[in-house]
């Protein structure tokens, strides 16, 4: 039997003897392809959902609108889109409070100085780049002078106390930098108004303007003087050695909690995003007036936003890296298409981390100290968008601008790009102040109400994507110098936490959270 046994065997593995054919050999390959896909679908469950939440709330919001429903089912049908933004805004503030001063404690002076350099550097030139894109091509393409001028739907002037000069926005920028009171700029932040008076001479019956600066706090995060606060908190634990360990580790623990809740988040979003989209279709009252009016205007925004974030930033990022920037963009599909669900680059913070450190690979040092200046001062979208609108406005009443007019715009635009809120349509209110830099009437902006909250989504994606492309050029330039990370959380707190300040990072001792809690508990 043994011997039967072996001379089957060795006829079976013999390479001469002729393979029986079967009937299902065909469709093997039809089969390993969907099995490719629907593999790479379940890997990417969040994303592959996001992406049909998109899709659906335009599919919901053109359906509905045959049916014209009234104020309160627009309302209604909103709502979990604004429970999606209420849960996002949330884990800002945390977010970036941890990160930043988690980034820069484990961080030596000098290795901070190289990772702000490299930030702002690119920060500038891509939004002076941004700026300059969209002069040229209002110029180039004139919406201005093609418009129909059909009707728009009338909006409330702006206020004479709202109209802003270029020196106010200047120095608000930096009051807001420095805040007098900590928990305040979580809440608030400083606005500068000017209040004119009129003051009649009695004996000459002259009449004269007194102007009168007035500082008051609106209502918003000053996310400015957040950052500020925070970079000076996290360099000085940094310099404390042991002392500052425990509350590095504080904070460590606090952006492992944080990052935690956003996962939970982030599996609801696809819901959130399909809601909004389908809401703020519903809101529009009129889409063939709104596309004959200002089409023109939006065909010159979005070729711009389509130039700078599918040319300009791939090619630093290629000039810089030598790597596929369009791959670097498949990793942060994620974030971007929460920006143009959310219409803000703050909510979609949380997952921009998400994708840069998980997705990409990303150094979470760089990141930590990247992501939350780049949210709140790189805003290429919003320079280019600031850019091309005042010259469409001037276009429209018959005014040509000049050589020197469109410089100060461009200049302009980049200081208020800066000093817009990444917030949804902060930059129609900083707008103002480019459009007085060139003696542009304030009211003339309502023209362009209608179509800003479309064209806003799309020029938040850009800055999440000009965000992302600045984190992977600086994490290319410094990682060398960084060294390995000494900055891992584990996947509870009761793993051994790899945390050092500055000063301690020559040392070969390891902290572990359970000791961390011994020795604050002492303390």
């Amino acid at each position: 039997m043994d011997e039967k046994h072996d001379q089957t065997v060795a006829m079976l593995n013999d390479e001469t003897h002729a393979p029986r054919t079967r009937t299902d050999d065909h469709p093997a390959p039809l089969r390993k392809c969907c099995t490719s896909v629907f593999g790479a679908l379940r890997n990417n469950l969040l994303l592959t959902l996001t992406i049909a939440g998109v899709f659906l709330g335009f599919i919901l919001g053109f359906t509905a609108r045959s049916y014209n429903p009234s104020t309160e089912t627009i309302m209604i049908l909103s709502f979990p889109g604004d429970i999606l933004m209420r849960m996002l805004k949330m884990l800002i503030l945390p977010l970036i409070t941890s990160s930043l001063i988690t980034g820069l404690a484990v961080l030596d002076p000098k290795s901070s100085g190289k990772l702000g350099l490299y930030a702002l550097t690119y920060y500038f030139c891509t939004t002076i780049l941004a700026a300059i894109l969209g002069i040229v091509l209002v110029q180039v393409i004139r919406p201005g002078e093609r418009n129909t001028k059909v009707a728009l739907p009338s909006y409330a002037p702006v206020a004479e106390g709202d109209q802003v000069t270029t020196l106010d926005a200047i120095f608000d920028l930096l009051r807001n930098m420095f805040a007098e009171n900590i928990i305040q700029a979580t809440l608030e932040q400083v606005k500068t108004t000017r209040i004119h008076t009129n003051i009649t001479n009695e004996a000459t019956g002259d009449v004269t303007v007194k102007t009168k600066f007035e500082t008051r706090y609106v209502a918003g995060a000053n996310f400015l003087g957040l950052i500020t606060f925070c970079c000076a908190f996290g360099i000085t634990i940094g310099t404390m050695g042991k002392r500052g360990e425990p509350m590095l580790h504080f904070f460590l623990i606090l952006n492992e909690i944080v990052m935690k809740l956003i996962k939970l988040v982030m599996w609801y979003s696809p819901v959130g995003i399909m809601f909004l989209v389908a809401g703020k279709i519903l809101e529009i009252e009129d889409l063939i007036k709104l596309a004959q009016s200002l089409g023109m205007y939006a065909l010159t925004v979005l070729t711009g936003l389509a130039i700078h974030s599918l040319i300009t930033l791939p090619l630093i990022y290629y000039a810089v890296t030598r790597k596929n920037p369009f791959a670097f963009y498949a990793g942060m599909l994620q974030a971007w298409l929460t920006g143009i669900g959310t219409g803000s680059s703050a909510a979609s913070l949380p997952v921009t981390f998400r994708c840069l450190e998980e997705t990409l690979k990303l150094d979470r040092r760089v990141t930590r100290f990247v992501l939350p200046i780049g949210a709140t001062v790189n805003m290429d979208g919003t320079a280019l968008y600031e850019a091309v609108a005042p010259v469409f406005l001037a276009q429209l009443i018959g005014r040509q601008l000049g050589i020197g007019q469109l410089i100060i715009v461009s200049l302009t635009a980049t200081v208020a790009s800066v000093g817009a809120a990444s917030i949804p349509s902060a930059g129609l209110v900083t707008m103002l102040l480019v459009m007085s830099a060139v003696n542009i009437p304030a009211k003339e902006i309502t023209i362009i109400f209608a179509i800003d909250w479309a064209l806003d989504r799309i020029r938040t994606s850009v800055n999440i994507l000009g965000d992302g492309i600045g984190a992977g050029v600086v994490d290319h330039l410094v990682r060398s110098e960084l060294g390995p990370t000494d900055l891992e959380e584990g996947e509870s707190t009761n793993a051994p936490i790899k945390a050092r300040t500055a000063s301690e990072l020559s040392g070969e001792r390891r902290i572990h959270s359970r000791d961390d809690f011994h020795e604050t508990s002492k303390l």
